[in-house]
């Protein structure tokens, strides 16, 4: 299977991986509690993506030379180790799946396919001053989504709103890192450095807080 993977840092590394049928012998690395979870899908595409995912995490984990310790979701919905050592965020979109791990610090990771559709919805999840300077273009928007999903991740917490709490500073379509901050909650004055990657017509987007 085709993998990509960046070494970000000595603490840091991401992996995307393309979505195949996944043989069984590939994941034997899980945990017994993944192994139950991965059994209880039953769609066979959420399948796919679950354990593609899976295999990303491993992949970046084996750069790090650091054992598969099996992940969960914790009551927030944010994946966590089962060792209680370092942060990791899975994503997943139409034929991708990708991970990235920390040593020490939070993380999000997004991917998103680039859709038309996406310019009437903005309103829900952009604010006033965003819509200002966004081009009405569907590759700007979904790079602003998936900064803001990247942000939401790495925060890790419910409660926050894309549109009323998560605010972005202008970028333009051909940047490769977007700035964005927390406001309006217990998080406020959390600002984050989001980075930013073309895959064909998808975007990826990650950061490290």
């Amino acid at each position: 299977m085709q993998t990509k993977i960046e070494k970000i840092d000595a603490s840091s590394a991401l992996a995307i991986k393309i979505i195949e049928d996944q043989e069984f012998e590939d994941l034997e690395f899980l945990s017994f509690r993944e192994k139950l979870s991965l059994a209880n899908i039953s769609h066979p595409e959420k399948k796919r993506e679950w354990a593609t995912a899976r295999l990303a995490i491993h992949d970046a984990l084996l750069q790090l030379q650091i054992p598969y310790p099996g992940f969960f979701k914790d009551e927030h919905g944010k994946s966590q180790s089962m060792n209680g050592h370092g942060y990791v965020s899975l994503t997943h979109t139409v034929g991708y799946a990708g991970a990235i791990f920390h040593r020490e610090q939070p993380v999000g990771i997004d991917m998103d396919l680039i859709r038309e559709k996406i310019l009437s919805i903005g309103f829900r999840f952009l604010d006033k001053i965003e819509l200002d300077f966004l081009q009405k273009d569907p590759a700007h928007y979904t790079m602003a989504w998936s900064a803001k999903e990247s942000i939401f991740k790495c925060q890790g917490k419910r409660g926050v709103s894309f549109r009323e709490n998560i605010l972005l500073d202008p970028f333009n379509p051909e940047d490769q890192v977007i700035k964005g901050r927390i406001r309006g909650t217990d998080y406020t004055d959390h600002h984050y450095t989001v980075e930013v990657r073309r895959l064909d017509n998808v975007i990826l987007t990650y950061t490290i807080w």
